[in-house]
């Protein structure tokens, strides 16, 4: 027997396209491992959505690494001490990885070079971030120009069969039990809603061929709640149980507009990029100016209320409250609604940004800290690419224009019998039921507010 190489599992858990399994497959045994490592990401490990998640996933990874005559090693820590505690039980000699770019896992992957002979591979984005530079060199700061560039990429490469066999150690290690780690929630169980969800490497698959069905029509579709356009592709691809390259060879030739699907692919190796760029970027805004923002104080008590209506759906704005409780019951969001939601929280309610990321980071299950920072900072005008602060998404006009009737029916049964043109403002309809708030605030007035605020940046 030749000596056994690790395989180190994060956010890549599929067999398929999976380069790091296939260099540790030609060398000799391999030990399959995940660790959950709380430690090393500090305040940003896995909310409560995204474990929930990854329970799921990780047993479809073991059950599909059992069928090859393999298994997966759990092991709970500091990723560096677990995997030096693994080479020392198995005598592994080296580490097979996909390279992550999130700062905390880029500090647990120097961690790991210091004491284990560490191979990292690319495969989690359709180039790998870094690559993509101006004519002078520099890494790209706005989305459209490195678009262009990245295009001129494409396609990707082939994806990768997943190898025929996987060769097993002689002796297997010790491994922790999924169960024990208590990744699902009991008490309460908060999930129940979270079952049309299919985590896993063949629910991604089943996922992209759904799409498939709609592909075409995706520019027009991925903007109305009602219809669901969106592929719903993002927790797969945020816990790689597919390979960004696998999506785009399967769906390129959808025809129609799968263009503009093609380019939400881009935007998540842009969003990569800005965060190896800024890794702060998620507590720091992506323009120092707005560091003069007075923000709201967070810590008074109508604030607190307020943000704690937001997060239940009760604002009084039918299509936020929509969104809300889609996000609490179901782990995930209709983008168009993600946006409409966190502006209201920004320039309606005049919340720090970071206060809304905090939250969808604990409750969506593509908690994804690239494009969940990014998006919030392109919302909240703060960031190095950004929609301008003082264009102020107006959410009653937003309901109607995509014809959002029948979401808002759907997620805020208490207007479920209001007809399709005062279904969007029941207040100014004057037929708001008593079981559904008043408006936080008055849409002019938030406006004002907003502006007022940063007339002086």
């Amino acid at each position: 027997m030749t000596t056994p190489v690790l395989l180190w599992f994060r956010r890549d858990l599929r067999l398929s396209d999976q380069h790091a399994l296939l260099a540790a497959a030609g060398e000799g045994p391999v030990i399959p491992v995940y660790v959950l490592d709380d430690e090393t990401p500090k305040h940003r490990k896995m909310g409560g959505a995204s474990r929930w998640w990854l329970h799921h996933s990780l047993a479809s990874l073991d059950k599909s690494l059992r069928d090859k005559g393999s298994r997966l090693i759990l092991r709970r820590g500091k990723a560096n001490e677990e995997l030096a505690k693994l080479a020392e039980e198995t005598g592994a000699g080296r580490v097979h990885a996909i390279r992550h770019y999130e700062p905390w896992w880029r500090n647990a992957e120097r961690a790991v070079a210091k004491q284990l002979d560490l191979v990292c591979h690319d495969g989690n984005y359709l180039v790998p971030p870094g690559a993509i530079t101006t004519g002078s060199g520099t890494p790209y700061k706005i989305y459209t120009p490195f678009w262009r560039a990245l295009k001129e990429h494409m396609p990707p490469a082939d994806p990768a069969n997943r190898p025929h066999d996987i060769p097993a150690p002689s002796n297997w290690p010790k491994s922790d039990r999924l169960e024990d780690w208590g990744l699902l929630p009991t008490k309460p169980n908060w999930a129940t809603g979270f079952e049309d969800w299919q985590p896993g490497e063949e629910g991604a698959r089943n996922r992209i061929e759904s799409f498939l069905n709609h592909a075409a029509e995706y520019d027009a579709q991925r903007n109305l709640p009602s219809v669901e356009g969106s592929s719903r592709l993002s927790p797969h691809l945020h816990f790689g149980e597919v390979s960004p390259g696998y999506v785009w060879h399967r769906s390129w030739q959808a025809g129609g507009s799968v263009d503009v699907f093609l380019g939400e692919l881009g935007w998540r190796d842009y969003a990569q990029n800005v965060i190896l760029q800024y890794p702060e970027y998620g507590v720091k805004n992506g323009r120092d100016k707005y560091d003069a923002l007075e923000w709201r104080d967070f810590r008074s008590s109508t604030v607190r209320d307020e943000f704690d209506a937001w997060t239940k759906g009760q604002t009084g704005y039918p299509i936020v409250d929509a969104g809300m409780r889609q996000l609490w019951a179901t782990g995930w969001m209709h983008n168009r609604v993600r946006m409409i939601a966190a502006s209201f929280l920004v320039k309606h309610l005049l919340i720090d940004w970071r206060e809304g990321e905090r939250w969808f980071w604990d409750t969506l299950v593509d908690a994804d800290y690239g494009s969940n920072t990014t998006n919030w900072q392109w919302v909240a005008g703060t960031g190095i690419d950004a929609n301008m602060f003082q264009r102020i998404m107006a959410p009653l006009t937003q309901s109607e224009k995509f014809d959002a009737a029948d979401y808002i029916r759907e997620w805020v049964p208490e207007l479920a019998d209001l007809s399709d043109g005062a279904i969007h403002d029941p207040e100014a309809a004057g037929c708001r039921p008593k079981a559904y708030p008043e408006k936080l605030v008055a849409h002019r007035a938030a406006r004002e507010r907003a502006l007022s605020a940063v007339k002086g940046l």
